[in-house]
Parts: C-alpha cells; structure tokens; sequence
C-alpha cells in the first residue's frame, strides 16, 4: 500500500472487532516505530505502556469517557511523559551517544553542558509542555505506521489522565499519563470505515514558494 492509500484507508477507528488481536510481530513493529520517532535534541522523555491485560482495559475504559474502543480493542498503548528531565537524564542521554557513537567527549560535553544549562533555566511546567510536545509527535508516528501496517487505530485525548496513573501505578513509575491509542481491527460494521475523507483542499493548505 502506498503512503498516501494508507493515509487515506486510516481512519479514526470507532468500533474495534474484539475477536481479532494483533499479532507480537505487528505489537512489535509498533513499539520499534515509538522507540524511533523524532524527539527534540533526541532526549526522548517518553514511555509508553502496552496494555493487553482485558480486565484493566475494562477497568480503563470507566476513566476514558466511556469510550467502548478501549475495551474492544486488540492492544491499548498509554503514552506518558517523564516527570524529571534533569542534568542525570540528559547526562544517561549523552551516556548513550558516547556508547552507540563513540563520540569523543570533547565533542559531546559542549552541548551536554549547554543543554542542562538550557533545562535548569526552565520551569518545571514549561518542561512538562516541551514533553507532551514529544508525546505528540510520537502519536504521529504511530498512526502513519499503523496505516502503513494497515492496523486500525483511535488516538484519544478524551480521558482522565489522573485516574490512569493512579490506576496504572504511574506515579510510581515517575510517569504522567498524556494520550491514550487504542489499536486492532476495525469492526466489519463500523459505518464511519467507509466514509470519504473530509480535508481542505491542498491549494488552500498549502503554500509554493518558488
């Protein structure tokens, strides 16, 4: 499938065949396309939880608006940011950098060193803004891989982010939950499947400049 016929087959999946589940492999495919979406400076201050477990997407669904698809669906990924991004997270950032590139550090602490600066000099709610900026983006990545996978998906905003990390124990892990991605197989009586794409017209959304 094309990107732009993937693009155009995606959907936001309103009602999940709970019959069908997704395979590790394509589980797989989607934890690797998190793990390599573009992040600011690379920093990636990023988890995210992969749920299959049928009761606790039962139980997520009481805290997600009553929306149906959390507890039909295949698989539900929870993206959340780290609650501290500090001079140690981005000090095992370089760490990685160093072992993965063998950068010397004479190259690497310039910009380690103006980077902490960087993030000492702001506050704690304008870090947090800058992370769910990266959850979004990952969002974004996940849902053109998934229409390249031709896995269904529904990205949701619409839930009580308290509430999943108290149930899912995520001040524990140090995370705060930001957006919720049901994934599966469309139902087959899903009317909203066979709806025609409603988009502005490209010359009204974009610009050429010659």
């Amino acid at each position: 499938m094309s990107n732009i016929k993937a693009l155009n087959w995606r959907y936001a999946t309103k009602k999940f065949d709970s019959s069908r589940i997704l395979t590790d492999d394509k589980i797989d495919v989607l934890k690797q396309a998190f793990n390599l979406t573009a992040t600011s400076y690379g920093l990636q201050p990023l988890k995210m939880l992969v749920i299959s477990n049928k009761e606790l997407q039962k139980k997520l669904r009481a805290y997600s608006w009553n929306q149906k698809q959390v507890d039909t669906a295949s698989h539900v990924m929870v993206i959340c940011i780290e609650n501290e991004v500090d001079e140690k997270f981005i000090a095992n950032y370089f760490k990685r950098v160093k072992h993965v590139r063998e950068t010397p550090d004479e190259i690497l602490e310039p910009f380690q060193n103006s980077l902490v600066n960087d993030f000492k000099t702001k506050a704690q709610e304008e870090i947090e803004a800058w992370a769910i900026n990266q959850a979004y983006l990952a969002l974004g990545t996940l849902l053109t891989v998934c229409a390249a996978e031709e896995i269904d998906a529904c990205p949701m905003e619409g839930f009580e982010p308290e509430k999943y990390d108290e149930v899912l124990d995520l001040h524990e892990k140090n995370l705060k939950s930001v957006l919720v991605l049901p994934v599966g197989y469309r139902a087959k009586d899903d009317m909203f499947s066979r709806f025609k794409k409603v988009r502005r017209p490209l010359d009204e959304v974009i610009i050429d400049i010659d």
